[in-house]
């Protein structure tokens, strides 16, 4: 029988469960959510050029197309963390589960070049839903090796990349780009088909009163587990301990999960969004949105200038010699060798992020970023060229995976949604100028500008994470913010 008075809380209990089938299959389902983002994103670089082609575009004509998917992913990621926060983590996998399945079906039916846009554009929308799944897997993992998980979590982008490229290459030479578009839509009903049997965030149950349901749920996950437990009754926050208790250690202030009287509960919309830029976490939000606007910048830009960097001494040292098939089958097999640098990139990363931290971590991998590009200021060999860019997209892929942990990390449950989503937007605004800067430059052949542009990004970016005064790793996760002492 339980003591009578004995309290535990969800990160104790999920620390008592451990790690175990249950996480496994929440990781499938968010996974999923992921490989489904970065294939529609990644799509991109195979259509673009084909529907170009045959429809007689423009070049601006054709970077409207990605520039739609981007427009749409920045109303998408703050729209769906407000539906996630307000209505729970599973109501906020409609985005990508039924809006991009849909659009993305449709698209490769589109007649003309202003419904490919427009599908495109919704196809964005619901991709903004893609941090709800990092939100939903964050609240089932115990903190001692939370960062770990994570970055396997993260793994499923690389995983998604990597098929699209190959799924490029087996069907563009023999269907066309609308077959493309349409299979590349199937993980996202996938999600559809399985959204009904996916669990609610005990984490975020118990944050809005509903403990009974938060403790079936955690019973769910000690019994897939063959654990139980622990002993005594299921509370909401810290505060509840009863007298006696011994007090967790003591979190700064942002990360305190104190049951002040003015909380973020009970606010909506415009409210939860507002709350970002309180006197709590202001700083943090303007900083943070600093860092992931320089981390989608730089992975973009990595990602785009390698197959720019690697023709710009032909193009702009002998334009006559220049001729680039978009279609032929060395772009699919770099697009394929490039992705496969994100996967030491996120070893990395699961090396770092829990050893030396969050802040640290992105630190680290920022700089190593920088040294491999510094070179490239100059002309430089072509196998030189790629290698350094290599480099470079490792690092910059284990930098924006430790970012994505720690933004959701920081944020408290009740605005963690709404402060992921808000600073997710941020980035892909980052992804859409990226493509007007730093590519625009390198096209017309001031490739030290764009590489020195790239670094100063990526600098302040380092300078942004320096100055965020909290780190997370091994702490809980704090569930509301405490206004009291303001």
């Amino acid at each position: 029988m339980a003591e009578q008075g004995h309290v535990y809380t969800v990160d104790e209990a999920l620390t008592h469960v451990g790690f175990g089938k249950y996480q496994c299959f929440v990781l499938a389902y968010a996974g999923l959510g992921w490989v489904a983002e970065a294939m529609e994103i990644m799509i991109l670089s195979f259509v673009g050029p084909t529907v170009k082609s045959e429809w007689n575009l423009s070049s601006t004509e054709e970077s409207l197309i990605t520039t739609s998917v981007f427009a749409g992913l920045v109303v998408g990621a703050y729209a769906w963390g407000l539906v996630a926060d307000n209505y729970g983590r599973r109501m906020g996998f409609l985005g990508e589960a039924l809006v991009t399945a849909g659009a993305g079906l449709l698209s490769s039916f589109s007649p003309n070049y202003i419904t490919l846009i427009t599908l495109r554009c919704l196809v964005g929308v619901g991709l903004g839903s893609g941090h709800v799944f990092l939100s939903w897997f964050l609240e089932f993992v115990p903190p001692s090796n939370r960062g770990m998980w994570m970055v396997i979590f993260s793994s499923f982008w690389t995983i998604g990349s990597v098929s699209e490229a190959i799924g490029a290459w087996i069907i563009m030479p023999r269907l066309d780009w609308r077959w493309l578009l349409g299979l590349s839509s199937i993980p996202s009903f996938i999600l559809l088909a399985f959204l009904g049997f996916q669990p609610e965030s005990p984490r975020y149950l118990c944050l809005k009163g509903r403990t009974a349901e938060a403790h079936r749920a955690l019973e769910k996950i000690a019994q897939v587990n063959k654990t139980k437990l622990p002993n005594g009754k299921l509370v909401a926050h810290r505060s509840t301990l009863p007298t006696g208790e011994r007090a967790p250690p003591e979190l700064v202030h942002l990360l305190s999960s104190n049951g002040g009287n003015k909380t973020t509960e009970g606010k909506s919309g415009l409210s939860l969004f507002l709350m970002l830029f309180s006197s709590k976490l202001a700083r943090t939000t303007i900083l943070l949105w600093l860092l992931l606007f320089g981390n989608s910048f730089a992975y973009y830009a990595v990602v785009l200038l390698i197959s720019e960097l690697s023709s710009l001494d032909t193009r702009c040292r002998s334009p006559l010699m220049f001729s680039h098939h978009p279609q032929d089958a060395n772009l699919y097999i770099d697009e394929f060798i490039t992705s496969l640098a994100e996967i030491p990139g996120l070893l990395l990363a699961a090396i770092l992020v829990d050893t030396a931290g969050r802040k640290l971590s992105i630190t680290i991998m920022f700089t190593l970023s920088c040294l491999f590009l510094l070179p490239l200021v100059t002309y430089q060999s072509n196998i030189l060229t790629t290698g350094l860019l290599f480099g470079a997209r490792m690092c910059v892929m284990g930098a924006f995976t430790v970012s994505l942990i720690y933004a959701a990390e920081i944020y408290p449950t009740s605005v963690r949604s709404t402060g992921a989503g808000a600073a997710n937007a941020m980035g892909r605004i980052g992804g859409m100028v990226c493509p007007l800067v730093a590519v625009a430059l390198v096209a017309n052949c001031h490739q030290m500008t764009a590489v020195v542009l790239l670094v100063v990004v990526i600098v302040t970016s380092i300078l942004s994470v320096m100055l965020i005064p909290f780190e997370t790793k091994g702490q809980e996760l704090s569930d509301t913010v405490d206004f009291t002492s303001d």
